[in-house]
């Protein structure tokens, strides 16, 4: 069972920045993925950004320009460096990992998700 432990949520200010990570207790490979996803209240979970284990990266229309996404594939580690906060990014923001199997099947993981506020 992979485990996926999110951290450096909290509360930031409007215009100001945040961190996220993601640590994955597998490692990483090529084919696999991560990303990050986010929840308000009442609301859909919504697609953030992903980032593939070779480096390619997607980043959602609604943060492109704020938001980044990078890994630190030694270490299995994935960030959301998210900028220039709004308050509709208040949300709790979830890592979801996709790890590729030999045989084409795709094993799913979620994080615990971490809370960020943004306050105006």
């Amino acid at each position: 069972q992979v485990q996926l432990v999110e951290s450096g949520g909290g509360l930031a200010q409007a215009g100001g920045s945040v961190r996220l990570s993601c640590q994955a207790s597998q490692t990483i490979f090529f084919d696999d993925a991560v990303a990050w996803y986010r929840q308000a209240p009442g609301k859909q979970r919504d697609f953030v950004a992903s980032i593939t284990g070779g480096g390619r990266t997607n980043v959602a229309a609604s943060v492109k320009g704020r938001f980044a996404i990078s890994r630190d594939i030694v270490k299995s580690i994935t960030y959301l460096q998210m900028n220039s906060l709004k308050p509709e990014d208040t949300a709790v923001y979830y890592c979801n990992a996709r790890f590729s199997r030999n045989n084409g099947d795709v094993d799913e993981y979620w994080g615990q998700g971490t809370q960020v506020t943004v306050s105006s």
